[in-house]
């Protein structure tokens, strides 16, 4: 896999959209190291995908083994005591005027008999994509989508056990929930305005459920849509990455926001939170790089977590922050 920077990166999605090219891609969270290749050439060898139906699995998927009669899925989360640390620093910004939401996540090491092969092929999701010996999404979360010269956003915060009693309710009802909802609406409205006009919330905080190998959970998403301009396949890689990093996954405002994820976490996220999509040379679908496993020589690790507000009480995220933590095979 040839990797390039962001300024490369721009240009070569520039080139190939006005072209009408397919592509794939895959960007980082740091936008660092970003993987850009037209659709032919994306070798199944080293990186699978299926991103809401765009796909290059067929053949791959038969090759690869059944699943283990009894999986085992044991988590090893971070001490409550250690994501407590985090979640005082990140609120002591917030409470400063520094931050007004803040992603905060963490890195759980998982003892499972599943491969990362294993995992692509057998979980459920809208978009997912393998990466050989590195890592596996399989993201429920839209990052944009460009269709007719509209682009549109679906951010997905709050969540909530859809086994619960009246959950829907409670979700729905949740003031924490709400106000964060709220602030990243607002945020993705704003991105959406560098890029497209007459920029408008569609549809607000309706919900979706998501099933994992633990049942189902409750998630709240919202539509944001706007107008592109009529030349915007000659500039597709300047608006894709003037919207990134990804406002549901860093928080607001943005760049402040990061540094106080960086310098809560003590971990890199890498490809995690990143984002990934295909242009099939007219329009374009794109995920964020959400329920991420991924490979480091000691095993695998999943990363989760959530968004931070001055509402937010700590043993509550410390447990939405494990709950992520699944994979979607039922």
């Amino acid at each position: 896999m040839k990797l390039y920077n962001k300024q490369e990166a721009m240009e070569r999605m520039n080139v190939l959209a006005s072209c009408a090219k397919p592509f794939v891609f895959l960007i980082d969270y740091l936008q660092e190291q970003v993987y850009v290749e037209e659709a032919k050439n994306v070798s199944p060898t080293e990186l699978v995908y299926n991103l809401n139906g765009f796909t290059n699995e067929d053949g791959w998927r038969q090759q690869q083994k059944d699943l283990p009669e009894q999986i085992e899925w044991n988590p090893d989360p971070v001490s409550f005591e250690k994501y407590s640390c985090a979640f005082e620093h990140v609120r002591k910004n917030i409470l400063a005027g520094n931050s007004f939401l803040t992603n905060l996540t963490s890195k759980t090491p998982v003892h499972t008999n599943l491969t990362l092969e294993g995992i692509y092929c057998h979980s459920r999701a809208l978009y997912k994509v393998w990466v050989k010996e590195r890592f596996v999404v399989f993201s429920p979360e839209i990052f944009v989508r460009i269709n007719n010269g509209i682009i549109s956003s679906y951010p997905m915060k709050g969540t909530i056990d859809a086994a619960l009693p009246d959950a829907r309710h409670i979700l729905l009802e949740d003031e924490k929930e709400a106000a964060e909802h709220a602030t990243i609406v607002d945020l993705i409205r704003n991105d959406l305005s560098i890029v497209a006009s007459h920029v408008r919330v569609s549809r607000y905080r309706y919900i979706d459920v998501l099933q994992t190998n633990r049942g189902p959970i409750l998630q709240t998403s919202s539509e944001i849509c706007g107008k592109l301009p009529e030349d915007y396949k000659l500039h597709l890689g300047d608006i894709l990455f003037s919207m990134l990093p990804a406002g549901s996954i860093t928080g607001a405002p943005k760049k402040k926001t990061m540094q106080i994820i960086r310098e809560a976490e003590g971990y890199e996220r890498g490809f995690y939170t990143g984002v990934t999509g295909y242009f099939d040379g007219t329009n374009l679908d794109s995920a964020v790089m959400i329920r991420f496993v991924e490979q480091q020589p000691e095993g695998l690790y999943f990363k989760s977590g959530g968004g931070i507000t001055f509402k937010s009480d700590v043993r509550s995220e410390y447990e939405e922050m494990k709950q992520k933590v699944y994979v979607p095979i039922y």
